[in-house]
């Protein structure tokens, strides 16, 4: 039983890790574009 519901915990962390990356990459990705950005203005 103990090793269906740590599957169980598995499986409903790995999407939320997903989640996380995918906003940490888009926050990533604004901060370098906020970067080029500021130095294509000056």
């Amino acid at each position: 039983m103990s090793a269906e519901t740590t599957n169980t915990v598995t499986e409903h962390r790995a999407p939320a890790v997903e989640g996380e990356r995918g906003a940490l990459v888009a926050v990533l990705v604004m901060v370098i574009l906020g970067v080029v950005g500021i130095f294509a203005v000056s």
